[in-house]
């Protein structure tokens, strides 16, 4: 197990990385962090996107030991440099969506309850925000809070949704399931060109992490494989269902973006407004990856986690360092919002008076 710097993405402070067993076989690559200085206010594990890896999240990771969360970040199987179950590292490939489960369930006992302090919280991207939702439904997810940047509720970047799906599957029926999708290869999507690119409006940040991808080599995965498409088609279908984001009891922060050309921010919001403890706000102007991008929009995206977490009125604004309490119920607590709206709009204010 190792991490992958580069010169302008420096590994933050000192981790300790573990290549942790999941019950089918598979090592995946982990890594911890705790905060230099006083106890954990708690701690933050990053549920990243498909094809995106550790590396990727250095920044947001100084970020948040900087607020004083310890950190937890690991690699999905079949990308970063977890273990692969096809014989192209750099294919995107799992059989089902269901097996992602198998993956937290390792992180969750050999790492989060055996070595990191509580109150846990996780921080999720896109196919990370769909694994993340799904767990809450099903009441397994080990975390007393979630934020959710571009959840994969739906996507955008397939105009024929469900004829895309049909071909899919008739592709996985003759036996394609392990090759890539149709134009897809080996290219990460990290080191495409900056012109045109869905992931940020940031040609630095974008710069950044295209010389992360690189240097990773092939635990910057290519395109998606025939088997993961068809996992993702079917796997999206439950956030169709009225009734599925009500039975969520989780507390909940989605935050969309107002120009995701990837995920459909549409369908996200609906699957928010059914949300019985949570909110979603979206972010004007964004693009997919809303923790990559300029800093006008991060700076909204950090107010809004700011006032969420620990987000209770309950959890005053300890200094960092300091332990926050989380109470008994905080899993149970209604939330409409209107703290993190509040928080955008004083950041607004202040950014106004700066002006």
């Amino acid at each position: 197990m190792q991490l992958v710097p580069t010169p302008n993405n420096p590994v933050p402070a000192e981790p300790s990385l573990y290549a942790i067993r999941t019950r089918d076989g598979l090592s995946l690559r982990a890594a911890s962090w705790l905060p230099e200085i006083g106890r954990p206010r708690g701690t933050v594990c990053i549920f990243q996107g498909r094809a995106e890896f550790i590396e990727k999240y250095f920044e947001v990771i100084g970020e948040l030991l900087q607020r004083g969360f310890a950190v937890v970040a690991f690699d999905w199987r079949g990308q970063g440099l977890s273990d692969r179950q096809v014989r192209n590292a750099r294919k995107g490939h799992v059989r089902r969506f269901a097996d992602y489960r198998l993956d937290v369930e390792a992180l969750r006992d050999q790492v989060l309850i055996p070595h990191m302090p509580e109150p846990h919280f996780a921080l999720a991207h896109s196919m990370g925000g769909a694994i993340a939702l799904n767990a809450a439904y099903e009441s397994w997810l080990p975390f007393r809070r979630l934020v959710t940047t571009t959840p994969m509720i739906s996507l955008s970047m397939i105009k024929t949704l469900r004829t895309a799906a049909i071909l899919d599957r008739l592709l996985r029926w003759l036996g394609f399931g392990k090759a890539f999708v149709p134009g897809g290869g080996e290219t990460s999507i990290s080191t495409m060109p900056f012109k045109g690119n869905r992931l940020t409006s940031d040609p630095e940040r974008y710069a950044r992490n295209a010389e992360a991808a690189t240097a990773l080599g092939d635990g910057a995965i290519g395109a998606p494989t025939v088997a993961w498409l068809d996992a993702a088609f079917r796997f999206m279908k439950c956030f169709t269902d009225p009734a599925y984001a009500r039975k969520i009891r989780l507390p909940t922060l989605i935050i969309a973006a107002g120009a995701d050309p990837v995920c459909a921010t549409p369908a996200t919001e609906r699957f928010a407004s059914r949300l019985k403890a949570g909110h979603a706000i979206v972010i004007p102007g964004a693009r997919h990856e809303i923790m990559m991008e300029r800093d006008d929009i991060r700076e909204q995206f950090w107010a809004a986690f700011d006032a969420f977490i620990p987000g209770s009125s309950d959890l005053k604004a300890e200094p960092i360092g300091s332990a926050a309490t989380v109470p008994d119920d905080l899993a149970a607590e209604e939330f409409d919002g209107s703290g993190v709206d509040a928080a955008i709009a004083r950041r607004d204010d202040a950014a106004t008076l700066s002006g």
